[in-house]
């Protein structure tokens, strides 16, 4: 299974805006990564970005970036034996709109 993580980009890799330097603060540690950037194209510095094995998927805006940090705030928990769906899938609580059936 592949996991996509978000990352911020903080530099440019290359003149065409191809490649890009994102990263990632989790606590103490810090992930920094070479990202290719051909399906989404050039991106500004400040950016976050969804990668998955080094290629930029998607960009992030606050809410998808917030949902999945809390994502992964909960697998952290869990693999702690500290898990809480109402905490950490705070989306999950609240009622979905639901789409009208196709005629």
């Amino acid at each position: 299974m592949c996991l996509s993580i978000p990352l911020q980009l903080v530099a440019l890799a290359d003149e065409n805006g191809d490649f890009a330097i994102a990263e990632r603060r989790q606590g103490s540690a810090l992930r920094r990564e070479r990202v290719n950037l051909m399906l989404i194209g050039p991106q500004p510095v400040g950016t976050w970005i969804l990668v998955s094995l080094g290629l930029a998927r998607e960009v992030l805006d606050d809410r998808e970036l917030a949902l999945i940090e809390d994502a992964l705030a909960a697998l952290a928990a869990s693999r702690a034996g500290d898990y809480d769906a109402a905490k950490h899938f705070s989306d999950l609580n609240t009622p979905r709109q639901t789409r009208s059936p196709l005629p």
